[in-house]
């Protein structure tokens, strides 16, 4: 029988989703960079979100035993490398002081580990959800 994630993992996961994003958009916001570099910066981490949760994604599709394509696994694999690899060349090429580069990696780094948690939960729930009325019937 598969297990539902319990609630306080799923709030502790959206919590830190929320946390990150508005912490990194807000940082932004707030920044006195130009237009150009805070459209790089959200443009990195929408990319980062999109390619961690669809590698988490894969990384389950395969334990599963649901095929996925070597090359898709690959590009998940490269995309969410490529994204904070990104990140830190922006970062480090910035004007910015070490302790804004450290915010804006931490939150980065935060929304990428929630956005995996929070897939992570919605596809345990619904697992669960389909053996249980499963085994209702």
């Amino acid at each position: 029988m598969k297990q539902k994630p319990s609630s306080a993992f799923i709030g502790a996961s959206w919590i830190a989703l929320l946390a990150g994003g508005v912490a990194f958009c807000v940082g932004l916001w707030n920044a006195t960079m130009q237009l150009n570099e805070k459209g790089y910066y959200f443009a990195i981490l929408m990319y980062g979100l999109f390619s961690a949760v669809s590698l988490q994604k894969s990384v389950r599709d395969q334990l599963e035993g649901i095929k996925v394509t070597a090359i898709y696994f690959g590009l998940c694999w490269f995309s969410t490398g490529l994204s904070i690899l990104l990140l830190v060349v922006g970062l480090w090429n910035a004007t910015l002081l070490r302790s804004e580069k450290g915010f804006y990696a931490m939150s980065f780094m935060l929304c990428l580990f929630a956005a995996v948690a929070v897939q992570k939960n919605i596809r345990d729930a619904q697992s669960a959800d389909g053996a249980e009325a499963i085994n209702n019937q």
